[in-house]
């Protein structure tokens, strides 16, 4: 009689907790996305505004990045492929609760509950594919940069996955969302514009944020494994 011990599979305790955050930040990414945060003003850019799941995404990025390190690239591809299925199923549970569970009689927030989570279909349609095609390059870029002579500058692989993952997740959610909207003036809005200092404010957070927490979760991970 087989042992259930030696049949049970062994999941390192690394990729065990990062891909647990990792399905918690997809879901807090969307969330956090309904507020504008002021990050500051800036020498020749100005004010700059970005939408706070930025922060979550930066952790996705860091994530992604560190188990592609520690366990492969295909690992850290197939955690982004499982990071459809909460991401999916938060926006269902979402769209069911604001449309389908009548709020209490004594809970008079239903309005703005429906407003801050309710975002439309095609910003949800933006969100999946932004996710999908710029966490698929981070894992891609990140592993790339390994196998052309950087496998130990990690700090650096990092910094440019992210760079690049962050301006293909801007062009692509805001073209996506965006294209043929009207602004208030009755004008299309400017998407060059909107592009631009997202992805300005997107990099420099990248480059001040990611490599470090990359290189912490590394070695975090190496001693969780040994």
């Amino acid at each position: 009689m087989q042992n259930p011990s030696q049949s049970a599979i062994t999941v390192p305790p690394s990729l065990f907790l990062y891909a647990l955050i990792y399905g918690g930040m997809v879901v807090l990414a969307g969330v956090l996305g309904t507020k504008l945060a002021n990050v500051g003003t800036w020498p020749l850019i100005g004010q700059m505004t970005v939408e706070s799941g930025i922060f979550a995404f930066l952790l996705l990025v860091v994530l992604s990045s560190a188990v592609s390190d520690l366990h492969g690239a295909a690992v850290a591809q197939r955690m982004v492929r499982y990071g459809f299925v909460p991401l999916v199923l938060s926006m269902l549970l979402i769209r069911v609760v604001i449309d389908w569970v009548p709020p209490a009689p004594v809970w008079g927030y239903q309005s703005q509950f429906a407003l801050i989570l309710g975002q439309g279909a095609r910003m949800q349609f933006a969100g999946l594919c932004s996710y999908g095609l710029s966490q698929t390059l981070n894992v891609t870029v990140f592993a790339r940069l390994a196998g052309h002579g950087m496998g130990r500058v990690l700090v650096v692989r990092a910094w440019l996955a992210s760079l690049l993952s962050q301006v293909v997740d801007t062009v692509i959610f805001i073209t996506l969302s965006f294209w043929g909207v009207a602004g208030a003036d009755g004008h299309p809005l400017p998407l060059g514009t909107m592009m631009g200092s997202q992805i300005i404010a997107k990099l420099v957070l990248s480059t001040l944020m990611v490599p470090v927490l990359v290189w912490l979760a590394v070695r975090l991970g190496e001693r969780m494994d040994r």
